[in-house]
């Protein structure tokens, strides 16, 4: 596709809209989800062991928090009001589904979760300390409620369950309550949620981490008074933030690799393309980097370097010597079973005519980065205990600025991540329930090709000047989300006058809180 046509293709442009919008605020929901639980273990702590260390990371690390929070909020908010405009037909054909978990994650886990945040923010030593620490702790729940809301919604275009489609309306619909229950405990909704939270422990310990490092290092160079902060401060926060990147990077590592074998069974284009299968392989291997994409004919293959043996084997079936299958094939088989399907017929008629490959290079790659990503701030966490094990802290400079050269990984495999998942289920929008429809279950004909998802009454160039602006809008505010955590990061967590949990005019004037 040239420029001119791209710039002129309401589906592509809203494609790329709601791929902008939903990347800048995937930047914030993990570190959301993650460090309200991490502040909520802090000042758990500190309600334990009574230490003022733990008292002092909590309210440096709720700054950030809050910080993050309001900025997750505001790139949130636009996203909902294109599923009405950009993809109006996705609506019409979904909306009675889809809009269920959206609607209890506005009404119920949204509003618990700002609510009990307001609650905290202001009821510093004005609410007993039992009833504040449980406020922390629903903030923290109501986020991991939000993310399984979000993500119930998401799972259904993943892998469609408890509906079917009604030709008389041109509409899926759910099929009662047993259909509500079945979205809510749908296979992809618990592994994508496993996944997505372990990510944002991961993503929130390597914040805490390199932060502590890096004021670690700065502390330990001011002389005695430093090097006692340096000890009995931020040597504990930091270890406190390798554990948890730890925890969260092998349970990130583990909830992945199952929800890649579930995928494998539910999305097999997405992993073949990703793995770089181009035909049915027995004992398939690994491509570590490669250019180009797998042809639907014998025409060749993709140019590759450096192969594993059977390790894609081993990540779509736990075992070296399974089959695993191709592009090519994967690409018949579709065909084959969609031509045999009539709400796909009716609606696009001969499956033969489309190409049921996601775009190549970036599914590829986006795999790669999200778990090279991945392994990288992983060994951050091991090298940070390790540097602190005994007695011992961190002094050197390098050590700092490898501590904040590391910070933004997990955010960009995180994304990454997103991407791989997102992209990997194109051309489809609701991707088929593949069992339900070699079954010749209801729900196997609930489907929806992403190009007629789009609205129809949209222009281009409405489509074209909004993404410049929510592009231009959502930068400058990615810009004040880095300035605002970096001013708050560098000031440090002392606050003349706080003791205990008692509010003095030096604290509301330091952040209002």
């Amino acid at each position: 596709m040239t420029v001119l046509p791209a710039a002129l293709d309401a589906v592509f442009l809203a494609r790329w809209q709601f791929g902008i919008t939903t990347v800048y605020h995937f930047l914030q929901v993990p570190l959301t989800i993650g460090l309200g639980l991490l502040v909520a273990i802090m000042q758990t702590k500190w309600h334990r062991s009574g230490q003022e260390v733990w008292l002092q990371a909590t309210r440096f690390f709720g700054k950030l928090f809050l910080i993050n929070f309001a900025l997750g909020v505001a790139t949130g908010i636009v996203q909902e009001f294109q599923f009405g405009m950009n993809w109006s037909e996705y609506s019409r054909f979904v909306g009675d589904i889809f809009g269920a978990p959206l609607a209890v994650e506005a009404l119920l886990a949204f509003f618990m979760e700002s609510t009990f945040l307001g609650l905290w923010i202001f009821g510093w030593g004005r609410i007993s300390k039992g009833m504040h620490l449980a406020s922390i702790w629903l903030v923290a729940i109501g986020s991991s409620l939000s993310a399984i809301w979000i993500l119930g919604a998401n799972s259904w275009m993943q892998h469609p369950v408890g509906a079917f489609y009604n030709p008389e309306t041109g509409r899926a619909e759910l099929d009662g309550t047993q259909g509500f229950l079945e979205v809510i405990t749908n296979p992809v909704l618990f592994l994508g949620f496993s996944h997505v939270f372990f990510t944002s422990v991961f993503v929130a310990g390597t914040f805490v981490a390199s932060i502590a490092v890096w004021w670690t290092v700065r502390a330990a160079g001011a002389g005695e008074v430093g090097e006692r902060e340096a000890r009995e401060t931020w040597k504990p926060i930091a270890k406190f933030g390798a554990w948890a990147l730890i925890i969260g990077g092998l349970g990130t590592i583990g909830t992945g690799h199952f929800q890649g074998v579930e995928m494998v069974n539910l999305q097999p284009m997405k992993m073949a393309v990703a793995e770089g299968i181009c035909m049915d392989t027995e004992g398939a291997a690994f491509t570590v980097a490669g250019f180009g994409e797998c042809p639907l004919d014998d025409s060749g293959d993709m140019t590759r370097f450096i192969t594993v043996p059977g390790l894609a084997s081993f990540l779509s079936h736990n075992s070296f010597t399974a089959e695993v299958e191709g592009v090519r094939d994967i690409q018949d088989r579709m065909v084959e079973m969609l031509n045999q399907n009539e709400s796909f017929t009716s609606r696009y008629g001969d499956a033969a005519q489309y190409d049921f490959r996601p775009p190549s290079m970036p599914t590829f790659y986006s795999f790669r980065v999200m778990v090279s990503l991945g392994l990288i701030s992983l060994l951050l966490g091991i090298g940070i205990l390790y540097w602190y094990r005994g007695d011992k802290i961190a002094r050197q400079k390098w050590m700092s600025h490898l501590a904040l050269f590391s910070l933004p990984w997990p955010f960009i495999g995180a994304s990454a991540g997103w991407i791989f998942t997102e992209m990997g289920r194109q051309p489809w929008v609701v991707y088929p329930n593949i069992a339900g429809a070699l079954n010749q279950d209801p729900v196997g004909g609930v489907l929806q090709l992403t190009e007629y998802a789009a609205s129809g009454s949209v222009p281009a160039g409405q489509v074209l000047t909004t993404t410049v602006l929510f592009t231009v809008l959502y930068g400058v505010l990615g810009v004040i989300w880095i300035l605002l955590l970096r001013r708050w990061a560098r000031e440090g967590m002392h606050v003349p006058g706080v003791k205990d949990n008692e509010v003095t005019a030096d604290t509301h004037l330091s952040f209002g809180y």
